[in-house]
């Protein structure tokens, strides 16, 4: 069991907000402290990490964290110059939020999730009450959920950005967001998890997407945490009646990282693609467990994962995909691909289905392997040097995912942070 004096429910109270608030937390500090790390017995921890976390080592509940922008998030806020809103979260706490007014005066609202109209319903709307530690840690010491809502009918223009930025040794911080597109409505979202090389942090973000009926909701992560950093993630989906989600994930960082997507289609018609791209190097290990839910007739449902591993780095994916008995009309597709640029990365892809319903085209497919011989010898004979053609290979892998992004500004960030990491890549293993 896990410490009552970690999940302390004074320190969740101590954070603030609102009466429902502060009993929610306490609620759910009172279930973290009865609960236990899970462990690689359960399928869905197969080959993670989990046994090596020491969640002793941290410090649950917000500090006043410092003011104003980090200096280490500035880079990657000046590559999204034409932002139609900004939230920064320092430490766990929102230093900084702007929205331009033109999408306030239409009832758009970013920011403090506590402060919005009808907040007390907002929270677990989408994911439903935790049911793990983790879930029930971020429902507790959470200190300054982020709410990105667009009304029925409105259109933002320009990405909303959400950057989190995580810099105090031994701290854990449980980000929280929640983005909510009305009837409608179509809006970007940019999310943003950062943190310095060097600094041990546990870092355990929730979120939560609803897409209304006929809504289009874009959503990209963009993942960069320091070396030391642990991440476990977790993203919620509902997408009603002829509605559109389309999530991107974009890993890099973290020396453990993990994240389970979760993409109910609960309406009619309703289509959800998702798409990651990861890199890792040294001694990283990217963790991702996806499932897409068909829930109602005649949806859609597109995956497509692709990684990279070099040095000692792993990756793990392994995917579900159900077919409700109701869920006649099902497309689903889930593709998991991985390229191994050293002998000593390893990588692990295990995609499933479960189907109960005879009307679905449904496949899956998953490979792990080196760079293409063929593809290098044809670069390497017209004169293409070893290390330029092996760049060359890696980085045109990543072109179709990255076709996936559809958050502005998102897939230049991405392109970048790829060429920074194949520029550091020893030679290829052949």
């Amino acid at each position: 069991m896990i410490p009552l004096s970690t999940m302390n429910p004074d320190r969740a109270a101590a954070l603030g907000g609102p009466d429902w608030l502060q009993q929610r937390r306490v609620a759910a500090a009172e279930r973290a402290a009865a609960s236990s790390l899970p462990s690689t017995d359960e399928e869905v921890w197969r080959y993670s990490r989990i046994a090596d976390l020491d969640l002793s080592r941290f410090s649950f509940g917000a500090i006043d964290a410092a003011a104003g922008v980090p200096e280490g998030l500035q880079a990657l806020l000046d590559a999204v110059p034409d932002r139609a809103g900004l939230v920064v979260v320092r430490d766990g706490r929102i230093v900084h939020s702007e929205l331009e007014p033109r999408w306030a005066a239409k009832g758009v609202v970013l920011g403090d999730l506590s402060a919005a109209e009808g907040a007390e319903g907002i929270l677990g709307s989408v994911a439903g009450e935790a049911t793990d530690l983790f879930g029930q840690l971020n429902d507790a010491f959470s200190a300054d959920p982020v709410l990105v809502r667009v009304p029925p009918g409105v259109t933002v223009e320009g990405p909303m950005v959400v950057a989190h930025w995580t810099e105090t040794p031994s701290i854990a911080v449980l980000p929280r967001l929640v983005v909510q597109a009305g009837a409608d409505a179509e809006v970007r979202v940019l999310d943003i998890q950062a943190s310095p090389d060097g600094v041990e942090v546990l870092v355990v973000p929730f979120v939560e997407l609803d897409a209304g009926s006929a809504a289009r909701l874009h959503y990209c992560n963009l993942q960069v945490l320091g070396d030391r950093t642990w991440q476990i993630a977790s993203q919620s989906s509902t997408v009603a009646a002829q509605a559109t989600l389309r999530s991107f994930t974009g890993a890099f960082g973290g020396e453990y990282a993990r994240l389970r997507t979760d993409c109910r289609l609960a309406g009619q018609g309703s289509t959800g693609d998702l798409y990651a791209a990861y890199f890792g190097t040294g001694d990283q290990t990217l963790d991702f467990r996806t499932f897409q839910d068909h829930a109602a007739a005649d949806t859609t449902s597109t995956l497509l994962f692709k990684g990279a591993v070099d040095d000692r780095s792993r990756s793990v994916y392994t995917g579900l995909i159900q077919v409700r008995p109701n869920a006649r009309g099902t497309n689903a597709f889930q593709t998991n691909r991985n390229v191994k640029l050293s002998p000593d990365a390893w990588a692990e892809s295990v995609p499933n289905l479960q189907i109960e319903n005879n009307d679905v085209h449904c496949s899956h497919a998953s490979t792990v392997g080196p760079i293409d011989e063929d593809q290098r010898f044809y670069l390497e004979s017209r004169g293409v040097p070893p290390e330029v053609a092996e760049r060359l290979i890696v980085s045109g892998f990543f072109d179709d995912v990255l076709a996936g992004v559809s958050v502005p500004f998102a897939e230049s960030i991405m392109r970048d942070l790829l060429d920074v990491a194949l520029g550091r890549a020893p030679q290829v293993a052949g």
